[in-house]
């Protein structure tokens, strides 16, 4: 029996970034939504049925932060922090509002699909 695509909400307002990381994947088998900002993702996670959110931190109309909050207060949400903001405190709050894991911006690919592996498995 086949087994089904890990299915990958992408929240990334860079254009460019998120058709990168929507490429890439794709190329390795999971199926991807892309999201440029916190409303559109709002409206892809009550629309399709995920295994796994990639949020970007800051986005043009609010965080991931705030986004991870929100989601995560209506279920259980297995989620991935990427951001080029870095600072202990910035790992602590991704931590605190329940992202799994928080990768530094330029993301290495390796390492993301590392983090979605694990974050699946959980």
């Amino acid at each position: 029996m086949a087994q089904r695509p890990v299915r990958v909400i992408v929240v990334e307002d860079h254009a460019d970034t998120a058709e990168c990381l929507r490429k890439f994947l794709t190329s390795i088998g999971y199926k991807v939504y892309i999201a440029p900002d916190v409303a559109s993702a709002r409206g892809l996670a009550k629309a399709v049925a995920f295994d796994v959110l990639l949020s970007d931190l800051r986005l043009p109309d609010g965080t991931g932060w705030d986004l991870m909050e929100e989601l995560s207060a209506k279920q259980p949400i297995r989620a991935i922090a990427i951001s080029g903001y870095n600072s202990e405190d910035d790992i602590a709050r991704s931590r605190q509002v329940g992202f799994l894991d928080h990768l530094a911006k330029p993301l290495v690919f390796e390492e993301l699909t590392a983090a979605i592996n694990q974050a699946v498995a959980k």
